[in-house]
């Protein structure tokens, strides 16, 4: 229940972050055209940052593993396609956040059971124990 509030909290901030987007201004004689890549919106970097933790725990946690459906269900209630995280800049962006994870394996474990796992402080049952 508590992710639906979470990703009904990230919708309703998308038409400020929308609106809030700057006019372009002109490049300089002989810049180069072509415009860099838009920044992600906030639901676009929030569903980044959990494809980064999911990716982590399947390839690093011995006790826990991502329940993969759920956290489809998930990045869709924010509103974000999970095309959209499997490519260009929001894919790079989830993988800096696995490395992130990768520093201190055993803490962004413990970490992602505590705040994702069956009795998550955040998004509960993204992250699963694993049977034994």
């Amino acid at each position: 229940m508590r992710h639906r509030a979470v990703a009904a909290a990230l919708l309703l901030a998308l038409p400020l972050a929308a609106g809030a987007q700057e006019t372009p201004k002109e490049a300089p004689a002989g810049a180069p055209t072509e415009a860099p890549p838009p920044e992600p919106n906030r639901q676009q970097a929030n569903a980044a940052k959990l494809a980064g933790l999911i990716r982590f725990v399947g390839e690093s946690c011995k006790d826990v593993q991502p329940d993969y459906e759920r956290f489809k269900a998930v990045v869709a209630a924010m509103g974000v396609e999970i095309d959209a995280i499997s490519k260009g800049e929001l894919l790079m962006r989830s993988m800096s956040y696995t490395e992130a994870y990768r520093k201190n394996v055993d803490e962004s474990c413990r970490k992602a059971a505590e705040l994702f796992g069956e009795k998550g402080t955040s998004i509960p049952g993204l992250v699963l124990r694993k049977a034994s």
